[in-house]
């Protein structure tokens, strides 16, 4: 069975706890080991600013594994940034956990190829984590 890694850079007020956060991304398929990264948006920024040029948080960036590891099925990385999170949920009128367990299926279907580049990618995807998070007893994010 793959290993799902939650490390936690944050205090953990108002994060779900690290089995509700491995349920999720099974939930979404993944099938290979995974590292949830929870962290402020002091790196968040950080990040994005690196790897995609914006300066500012983001919800969640996914970080597919690059080089096989002989005998290990590597997923890759997904750094979720909590004060983005919270403050979309509030935002947003959703109950925090839901909003916690879209992000983390969000990133996992990234990290299964998944994308929403273009109008036909982001209604499948969409429409494949409605499905994913119906199954967890989520409301449509949508």
């Amino acid at each position: 069975m793959s290993e799902i890694l939650v490390q936690r850079r944050v205090p953990p007020r108002g994060i779900p706890a690290a089995d509700s956060l491995r349920g999720f991304a099974r939930a979404a398929g993944a099938d290979g080991d995974l590292c949830l990264r929870i962290v402020d948006a002091a790196e968040s920024r950080a990040l994005n600013h690196r790897y995609r040029d914006r300066d500012r948080p983001t919800n969640v960036l996914s970080f597919p594994a690059q080089a096989p590891v002989p005998g290990m099925t590597m997923l890759g990385d997904l750094v979720l940034c909590a004060p983005v999170i919270a403050a979309e949920a509030a935002e947003q009128g959703k109950p925090a956990r839901a909003h916690w367990a879209h992000m983390v299926v969000h990133g996992v279907l990234h990290l299964r190829g998944h994308d929403h580049e273009n109008d036909d990618e982001a209604a499948a995807m969409e429409g494949e984590e409605r499905r994913i998070l119906a199954a967890l007893g989520i409301a449509d994010p949508y």
